[in-house]
């Protein structure tokens, strides 16, 4: 009875690696096909839009044109936060590394209305752009531009236009309220006396014993000795040797040459000073008058006669 479970799940077993074995080598020979590109909001910084709130639910469909001239949507991707997509295609388009088809990519809001393109289809169209591992690349040859005006994503959706609420009819004229008789004079009510509360008695709390707490008990604490310090025995210096200098030679007394005696210098007597003969004392222009310079006369005689020829002379 034991045996027969084991036996069955080796049997499944056995099937499923026949069956992926089989899928394998039937898609074996096909290679993955993926198309990407990049979304860009053209007005969301003037707008003050952030970019990932413009790409939400934004989607791209690869239209291609077959041979029949009308276009047939090969694949669907969706735009990331970042504005990137990935479309798979399958593997009919692809032969030889190319496309067997014109293929473009076409923009989708969020309501699955097809958005203008800004650049023209010049850019949303696909081309090859590398081949690894048996996969074929393809991209865009430009990016799709988009504004959210015209491409409104799932943030940016519109409210919904309610139909307008119906008018209602108008409320009637109420009849005025009827007056009511003026109040009477009555006499003021009489205070009313409450009987005094007793005062509450409350019993005395029990004071609270607290135990005494045990005393602590610390371990006593074993210090490690220390070992006792050990001597360092210097080795004494020995004295200083004494120094015995040679003793220095006695001065000679330094004998100097006496100077010999200066000789007297004799200067030649300079000749005696000549006697200038006497100037006779000239007379004193006719035209002055002694009245005229007293004081100036009087000052010309003190002075010597050399002196007072020059004077005169330049007078």
């Amino acid at each position: 009875m034991r045996i027969f479970p084991f036996c069955r799940g080796a049997l499944l077993c056995f099937w499923l690696s026949l069956f992926f074995a089989a899928v394998s080598f039937c898609y074996g020979d096909h290679s993955a096909v993926e198309v990407v590109g990049i979304g860009e909001c053209s007005d969301c910084n003037q707008n003050n839009i952030k970019s990932s709130h413009a790409f939400s639910g934004l989607r791209v469909t690869v239209d291609c044109k077959p041979a029949n001239g009308h276009f047939e949507t090969r694949g669907i991707g969706e735009l990331d936060e970042e504005g990137k997509f990935k479309v798979f295609l399958p593997h009919e388009v692809v032969k030889d590394g190319n496309l067997t088809e014109e293929c473009f990519a076409q923009l989708h809001s969020a309501a699955a209305a097809p958005c203008p393109a800004h650049n023209g289809l010049d850019s949303s169209k696909i081309v090859f752009k590398s081949k690894t591992d048996e996969k074929h690349t393809f991209g865009l040859a430009g990016k799709l531009k988009f504004s959210p005006v015209t491409c409104t994503s799932a943030v940016l959706w519109p409210f919904f236009n309610f139909p307008p609420l119906p008018s209602l009819p108008p409320l009637p004229n109420l009849s005025p309220l009827p007056k009511l008789p003026p109040l009477s004079k009555h006499l003021p009510f009489p205070p009313k006396i409450f009987p005094p509360i007793p005062p509450k008695v409350f019993p005395p709390f029990p004071p609270k014993v607290f135990p005494p707490f045990p005393p602590k008990v610390f371990p006593p604490i074993n210090k490690k000795l220390l070992p006792p310090p050990i001597t360092i025995y210097k080795k004494p210096l020995l004295p200083p040797l004494p120094v015995f200098k040679k003793p220095l030679p006695p001065l000679v007394p330094a004998f100097k040459m006496p100077l010999p005696p200066s000789v007297p210098i004799f200067k030649k007597p300079l000749p005696p000073f000549p006697k200038f003969p006497p100037f006779k004392r000239s007379l004193i222009h006719p035209f002055l008058k002694y009245h005229t310079f007293p004081s100036f006369l009087l000052f010309l005689k003190s002075l010597t006669p050399t002196l007072e020829n020059c004077l005169l002379y330049l007078l």
